[in-house]
């Protein structure tokens, strides 16, 4: 084998250029004839003065010899690697018998010689594949003008995003390195770039508003299924670095308690099924009420539509315009009072079996309906957060009164004071509850001891623990319809869990703001491919969360076994090892082909 370099026209533009072959030559009826083997491109990087020991290296991977000297990880030795899984794979024929192989193939081999390469993992990416046809990303990208090469990078960078979450960088190095989607989707990850991924991310970007309609309306189809609740909340991630050029990123609260970190926000508008509807990008410290107007005109909700909502954005101003725009509504209560009539109250069962009382009110102009909750099991877990911050204020408090006996202490009155403020500060609100006397000495400037008392303050969670109101315009509904359409957006909360831990969304390490909003766009792709994933396995009794579907499914590799022949030839054969029963369980459920990729054979 030996590689050529050919001057060639460019018929669009006449610019001449050189691409590069490997060839071998074989004798064909007392002739010499030469057969190019693959078609290494105009920019094959291995130096010319290389390519003889390219070329003999390539035969010893091929015939299975082992090199004189032992082999580094350098370009030549990559490129070697993977120009023989090229030929494995069937983009040439070695020996015209490279290809599939069937069942009644037989060969006989030193069994001794066995050798097992170039591991792969196929298990999550062969379900990742079957998700991208189920939702038509393939064709969809075509037909927004995506070419082949950026097609691939784009359904590589959303396969991976679900396979191993990470940065676009540590997706490529995936692709190129550990991941077998190349075979599945017959591309050649090896020779994709970096800036290839990234030029992905931003196609996808630019036609973000098509895709997410696509996804929806596809998902829609195929489960059956009729958009009904509007579910709309937000979460932030946070950059690593300075974030210099990012016109979002902002420091605020931070949901993941990295408030040193500048962040960016993201809104999601779900339907009552869990699949996204509208995707948005927000500053990282916007004002979660006013990101709700504009979501919904962007998504054209309908008026007469249900919109759930948590108590981050349902403010008072936030609620009339829904009324006003004739929406409907479902939003937990900002009233810090909390009140509860057992009496009046209807009893129904969680989904964890608990028992939870409800207690409905119509408004004196009936035009809005409050329900009041009580949930034995909060109820118990805010006890327990009562009495933890009520021993550490009250250990606090005989600290400071115990100082005021002890010589060369601070006992000025206002500086006791002000440390029974900080007291009440850290308390997380149980300073509240009690009320505290200052004794002074006969000059009254001076402390001398503390006196205090617990009482609970009335419609607070002291007096009502495990209570907590919604309120909503749907007045015709009752109590349980109510509360059980409610807690459709624990649902939000399970995609921004799955989106941050399972997904990727964080951190975000980009300069450039496309590429930003890019990442987090790829993660919502990734988690509506989720999303079918397992809703399909729900219909069929296999539900599971997405980190223990993967933790099951990253187990299988495809590898390749070389053999020597008892002819002296070599025998190469690249297969996917046996799905295991748990494996082998979701592919039945998904109805896909437990052995991805097929067989492949090569005998040199």
């Amino acid at each position: 084998m030996f590689i050529r370099r050919t001057q060639t026209r460019s018929l669009h533009s006449g610019q001449t250029y050189f691409t590069h072959r490997l060839v071998r030559s074989h004798r064909v009826s007392g002739k010499v004839r030469q057969q190019t083997l693959l078609n290494l491109g105009r920019h094959f990087s291995i130096p010319r003065e290389d390519w003889p020991l390219l070329c003999r290296r390539l035969d010893q991977i091929l015939s299975g010899q082992l090199p004189l000297l032992p082999v580094a990880s350098t370009p030549l030795e990559e490129e070697a690697q993977r120009m023989a899984q090229r030929l494995l794979e069937g983009e040439a024929d070695v020996t015209g018998m490279a290809g599939e192989t069937s069942s009644e193939d037989l060969q006989t081999v030193e069994v001794g010689s066995v050798e097992l390469t170039r591991p792969r993992s196929v298990g999550v990416e062969q379900v990742g594949c079957w998700a991208l046809e189920q939702l038509g990303l393939g064709d969809l990208l075509a037909e927004l003008g995506l070419n082949g090469p950026m097609r691939a990078a784009a359904m590589g960078a959303m396969v991976g995003r679900l396979a191993r979450p990470g940065s676009e960088r540590a997706t490529w190095g995936w692709l190129r390195r550990r991941s077998g989607l190349g075979e599945l989707l017959e591309v050649d990850f090896e020779s994709l770039s970096l800036m290839q991924m990234y030029r992905a991310s931003d196609a996808l970007m630019k036609h973000r508003e098509a895709i997410e309609r696509h996804l929806f309306t596809r998902a829609m189809g195929l489960f059956d299924l009729e958009p009904t609740v509007t579910l709309f909340d937000l979460t932030n991630t946070f950059f690593e670095g300075a974030a210099r050029g990012q016109p979002k990123a902002e420091r605020g609260h931070s949901k993941d308690k990295r408030s040193d970190c500048r962040l960016l926000t993201l809104g999601l508008v779900l339907d009552g099924a869990g699949f996204v509807r509208r995707s948005e990008v927000f500053a990282g410290r916007v004002d979660e009420p006013l990101t709700l107007e504009g979501m919904l005109e962007a998504l054209e909700a309908p008026r007469g539509a249900l919109v759930v909502m948590d108590r981050g954005v349902a403010t008072e101003d936030r609620i009339q315009w829904l009324r006003e725009e004739g929406y409907r509504y479902l939003v937990a209560s900002r009233q810090g009072r909390r009140q509860f009539n057992a009496e009046a109250a209807v009893t129904v069962e969680t989904a964890s079996k608990a028992p939870l009382q409800l207690h409905k009110e119509i408004s004196d102009d009936g035009q809005e309906v409050r329900l009041y909750c009580r949930s034995q099991q909060r109820a118990e877990k805010e006890k327990g957060i009562l009495e933890h911050f009520s021993r550490r204020f009250e250990e606090g408090l005989t600290r400071l009164s115990e100082g005021l006996s002890r010589p060369r202490t601070h006992k000025g009155i206002e500086k006791v004071r002000k440390r029974i403020g900080r007291l009440k500060e850290q308390s997380r609100g149980v300073g509240q509850h009690y009320t505290i006397e200052v004794l002074t000495d006969e000059s009254g400037r001076k402390a001398t001891a503390l006196r205090w008392k617990h009482r609970p303050r009335q419609g607070s969670m002291a007096t009502h623990p495990g209570v907590y109101c919604l309120r909503s315009n749907q007045t015709d509904w009752d109590e349980e319809s109510l509360w059980r359409t409610y807690t459709t957006l624990t649902d939000v909360e399970a995609v921004f869990r799955s989106l941050k831990s399972e997904l990727g969304l964080r951190p975000i390490y980009h300069h450039k703001p496309v590429r930003s909003e890019g990442h987090l766009f790829l993660t919502v792709i990734a988690y509506q491919l989720v999303q079918v994933i397992r809703k399909r396995l729900e219909q069929r009794g296999g539900a599971s969360s997405w980190t223990t579907l993967r933790r099951i499914l990253e187990g299988q590799q495809r590898v390749t076994v070389t053999f020597r022949r008892k002819d002296g030839r070599t025998l190469h054969v690249r297969k996917a090892t046996r799905a295991e029963p748990d494996q082998k369980a979701i592919y039945d459920a998904l109805r896909v082909d437990p052995s991805p990729g097929g067989i492949r054979k090569m005998i040199v």
